[in-house]
């Protein structure tokens, strides 16, 4: 584990696991928790031979509680000072939901050599927010009321997202973890307010379309087909007709937080990917 420091101070705290020589994996995590979110895929593929690399994006877990810089152009930049302090090249980057557009931005900004692969999990991109361009998107009223919600009592806000949606926990019959949804709480009350209220409109406005046109590796998407917090049809179907050279992989009944929730099946087709 170890911190770096970007161009305007922040610090940038991760997890750097295995052999140095072995091709790199790195995690990004969706809103609003940290890299602990990868836990057992960091573990999956360790034990698997690769070296595993996870951060916390600034204002999130233990990096920086940041009051500016919070959107994906520095997010991207952020991930840019990281690679280059470790000098990763031929690296897999893996991306959940917000982490899965900061994917989207970096890779295609990424220098020659620097990435291989990449893949988007339960991702925002292209566009999350419904606009002329976007009729299928989620309306603006979804999105202040995550502000508002987080502003009124982020404590509560943070133990309802996980009981509810993003694991699939209110459909009937879930298989509900306390484990998991502790997990999550605990991990978004380690980040900051003020850099958790702008990644709202970083992760809903930014528009990835021409992110995803401009990626030349290898994308697989894989999406769960009852995904409540990021939709499929305005999400993972778009992406796909978007990605030069993308795989579309979808998971009838599984939910946002599906890495989590089913990790034995996640791990094994990303494997596969990997090995591809």
């Amino acid at each position: 584990m170890g911190t770096v420091t970007t161009k305007d101070g922040t610090s940038i705290f991760y997890k750097d696991w295995g052999p140095r020589d072995a091709q790199p994996i790195v995690f990004h995590h969706g809103w609003p928790l940290s890299a602990d979110d990868w836990d057992n895929q960091m573990m999956f593929f360790l034990l698997h031979g690769y070296r595993v690399i996870a951060h916390d994006r600034r204002g999130h877990g233990r990096s920086t509680q940041t009051d500016t810089g919070n959107e994906m152009d520095t997010y991207a930049a952020d991930v840019a000072a990281l690679t280059d302090h470790l000098d990763l090249r031929n690296a897999i980057h893996v991306g959940h939901s917000t982490g899965g557009g900061e994917v989207a931005h970096y890779v295609a900004r990424a220098r020659a050599g620097r990435v291989a692969k990449a893949v988007l999990i339960g991702a925002v991109p292209p566009i999350m927010l419904k606009t002329a361009a976007n009729p299928g998107g989620l309306p603006m009223e979804v999105f202040d009321g995550f502000r508002a919600a987080l502003v009124a009592n982020r404590a509560q806000f943070f133990r309802d997202v996980p009981t509810g949606p993003f694991y699939g926990f209110n459909r009937p019959g879930a298989k509900v973890s306390g484990g998991l949804i502790d997990n999550w709480w605990r991990q978004g009350m380690m980040g900051g307010a003020k850099a958790h209220y702008d990644c709202i409109k970083a992760f809903s406005e930014t528009d990835f379309t021409e992110d995803l046109k401009a990626i030349q590796v290898p994308v697989l998407i894989m999406h769960g087909e009852d995904d409540q917090i990021v939709p499929i049809a305005d999400s993972a179907q778009l992406a796909i007709k978007l990605v030069k050279k993308g795989t579309l992989k979808t998971y009838p009944g599984l939910p946002h937080g599906m890495a989590s929730t089913h990790p034995d099946v996640i791990n094994a087709d990303l494997l596969a990917f990997f090995k591809a």
